[in-house]
């Protein structure tokens, strides 16, 4: 007997309309023209809904019953709000195992996780593109750092991951064709256009972790490789760690298809007082972007699900890694090592 089908709904047309009717969600574009998915039939993954569409209460309803996540996404694909069954909170037990492995020495371990996954992602890049790789002896490095408590491991660990990061880039910016190529890595409230196109590829793959971890009953805030701070969802940080490389791989290739009219100058208050020149995509170019690569997000890799198959999509795997993590946690699984795409 084959398995329910896994789907996923997103709402992107403006004018477009989510009921029930009959056991089915229903959805209905602004043409009139609809879409119909028997509950019982399909196994519904979540529901995306944009600003400028709507969902009647019946349908939020069989959602919440049937255990399916509705995120609220901006109208340009920023997710605000994540809509799910007040059964979800019931699974207290991950986030009790997440405080309680603070106090541990395994928290020690999760963090340099992260930061040997990112350097395993960087490389996979710069093989692909045939460029001078990380040493052996980085890893190396990093398995066998000691620290008495986890702000002086974190210290420790940034300082390699940054000194590897900047040779990466370095690397990685001469692939660019040249009026794209900066300086420098800039990330927060960068001025040039790479950097800030590079910034809007990891906005998005924020977004994207954030909704797998709370799918996986983890706390965002929370992390290990991150520091605590208020408004800060450090555990997001620490998964995206793990897959900028695709973004950048993504971003690397995207910029061929560019040209210096793609991108506009806005000028922007930084301070109260100081005011700066910051260069974008333009606003078509823009949604291309965001579109692109979101079905990039969708596009299978070769690495086995946890059930069945021997391909899934790019942002299920995020997913996956993340209910690994909470099996980790939960001392389900003896070790806990991220899965990185070959790019090969």
């Amino acid at each position: 007997m084959r398995g329910a089908k896994v789907v996923k709904i997103a709402l992107d047309d403006f004018g477009s309309f989510l009921s029930r009717k009959e056991g089915c969600l229903v959805i209905k574009d602004r043409e009139g023209n609809t879409e119909r998915y028997p509950l019982g039939e399909n196994d519904i993954g979540e529901i995306q809904v944009r600003s400028g569409n709507a969902v009647s209460v019946g349908a939020m309803v069989s959602c919440a019953f049937w255990g399916i996540d509705v995120i609220v996404l901006t109208s340009r694909g920023n997710p605000v709000a994540v809509l799910h069954s007040l059964d979800n909170d019931s699974h207290v037990l991950t986030r009790v195992y997440q405080y309680e492995t603070l106090k541990t020495v395994k928290c020690l371990e999760i963090a340099k996780q992260f930061v040997l996954g990112k350097i395993r992602g960087q490389d996979e890049v710069l093989r692909k593109y045939g460029l001078r790789r990380n040493d052996y002896a980085v890893m190396e490095a990093v398995s066998k750092l000691e620290a008495n408590s986890l702000p002086m491991l974190q210290r420790q660990l940034n300082t390699i991951e940054g000194q590897c990061s900047n040779r990466y880039f370095r690397q990685l910016f001469g692939l660019l064709p040249e009026f794209l190529r900066p300086k420098n890595r800039t990330t927060f409230k960068a001025y040039d256009k790479t950097n800030n196109l590079f910034n809007l590829g990891y906005t998005v793959l924020s977004w994207k972790v954030h909704i797998g971890l709370i799918k996986a009953k983890l706390e965002p805030y929370l992390g290990f490789l991150h520091s605590l701070q208020f408004g800060k969802p450090s555990l997001v940080c620490d998964f995206e760690e793990l897959y900028r490389y695709l973004i950048d791989d993504f971003v690397i290739q995207y910029a061929f298809s560019l040209k210096e009219k793609d991108f506009v100058l806005k000028e922007e208050s930084f301070s109260s007082n100081r005011k700066g020149k910051r260069q974008y995509l333009n606003g078509d170019k823009n949604g291309e972007f965001l579109k692109r690569l979101n079905l990039y997000f969708r596009s299978k890799i070769e690495i086995p699900r946890i059930k069945v198959g021997k391909k899934q999509e790019i942002e299920t795997l995020i997913a996956e890694e993340a209910l690994l993590f909470a099996k980790y946690l939960r001392e389900e699984i003896e070790e806990w090592n991220p899965r990185i795409v070959s790019l090969s």
